[in-house]
């Protein structure tokens, strides 16, 4: 089959990749115009964009695919379908019937569980032992199409969002392969989604990112590795400053200190939650790179009796 490629962040290269060694052709990629990054807030491409001009694939990257030039654009292409992983843009009513078989798209999760932006953030901090991907004809509602394929995973219990989506992109890139396979040789029925279970996964923002550490240990760990390594974990030292957080370990037995308290030791450092306290992995300083926290602990000369995560500065969260 024809294909147009649609997707933007790197865990949709290996469905790019996987799609370029099938046997089907990617005649074109669409993806998010060139963003700033970095210290020096010059203009990148996206990782998509920049795997598609290294394998001589056309690339468009408009801002909005509702101008009618866009539009005509993509129905000269002649595609027979248009897989979609992370774009990061709305597919408007005038393109979902362009290509033959519609725009397939791979979420991560099993809708309809955790529809919207971020089902793998939300899935472990969630606490689900078990997650998935599917792949699914696009309409106009939010990941509401008629699903074609599915796949589970397990969340491991020291998974972050990372760990994971990295796992899913990988099993999702084949799903999605055989998904299209299915659809040429007309072996693949779409089946409505069941009304029932469904959740939704929201972007997740800097601010639900910070920690509160009045809640149980369990609910502070699934939370900072929800949200590693983005938007990344916080809280706040007593001058209000920000200290980024990395995965951090419920320690058993260790309740005896406040929420929020930090004991600093010589090999680790624990703070409390509203039962027993966790053990801090790495930390990030202001204006340093991550470090483990007993290093950081160490040159910060922390007082006793310390608490984290009081009022921000600018304002409070």
């Amino acid at each position: 089959m024809r294909l147009l490629f649609a997707g933007t962040p790197s865990p949709a290269l290996a469905s790019l990749e996987a799609l370029i060694a099938s046997r089907h052709e990617v005649v074109a990629v669409l993806t998010r115009p060139d963003a700033r990054s970095g210290r020096g807030r010059a203009l990148a491409p996206s990782p998509v964009k920049a795997r598609a001009l290294e394998a001589g694939i056309p690339v468009l990257t408009p801002r909005t695919l509702r101008d009618e030039e866009v539009v005509e654009e993509i129905r000269a292409l002649d595609v027979d379908a248009a897989p979609v992983v992370a774009y990061g843009n709305l597919v408007p009513p005038t393109l979902l019937g362009v290509p033959r078989h519609g725009w397939v798209n791979l979420h991560f999760s099993v809708l309809p569980a955790w529809r919207g932006a971020a089902p793998v953030q939300h899935a472990i901090m969630a606490g689900d032992e078990v997650t998935g991907a599917t792949t699914f004809v696009l309409e106009e509602g939010l990941d509401t199409g008629p699903v074609l394929g599915t796949l589970t995973e397990t969340i491991r219990p020291r998974d972050t969002s990372g760990d994971l989506l990295d796992r899913l992109a990988v099993a999702g890139a084949t799903l999605l392969v055989r998904t299209l396979d299915a659809l040429e040789a007309g072996d693949l029925t779409p089946v409505p989604q069941p009304l029932d279970g469904v959740s939704h996964a929201p972007k997740v923002e800097v601010d639900d990112a910070r920690v509160r550490w009045n809640a149980p240990a369990h609910v502070v760990d699934r939370r900072v590795r929800g949200c590693t390594p983005a938007p990344g974990a916080w809280t706040t030292l007593p001058d209000g400053t920000r200290l980024g957080l990395g995965p951090v370990a419920p320690v058993e037995g260790a309740d005896d200190l406040a929420p929020g308290e930090v004991r600093a030791g010589k090999r680790e450092v624990l703070v409390g939650t509203a039962g027993q306290a966790v053990r801090l992995g790495d930390v990030t300083p202001p204006g340093k790179r991550a470090m483990p926290a007993a290093d950081w602990a160490r040159g910060a000369r922390l007082e006793a009796g310390t608490v984290l995560g009081g009022t921000v500065l600018g304002g409070t969260a």
